[in-house]
């Protein structure tokens, strides 16, 4: 999940303090969702699908194929 966010917010070149904006979540709750220190509830996962302009299906199918 951290990486997805993180991945798709640099692939749309915003910045934490934009998508806080965009999603109505702390940039300080972003910082850490991105590093992997919190888990996102399903509302959160709707709020950041619908910032980053994604399904949540795409949140969750990014979390989960392997690195490499």
């Amino acid at each position: 999940m951290s990486l997805a966010v993180r991945k798709l917010r640099l692939q749309q070149k915003i910045n934490q303090k934009e998508l806080a904006r965009r999603s109505g979540l702390s940039q300080s709750f972003l910082s850490e969702l991105e590093k992997g220190a919190k888990k996102p509830s399903y509302d959160t996962l709707i709020k950041l699908a619908a910032a980053l302009g994604v399904r949540v299906s795409d949140l969750l199918e990014e979390s989960h194929r392997p690195h490499g």
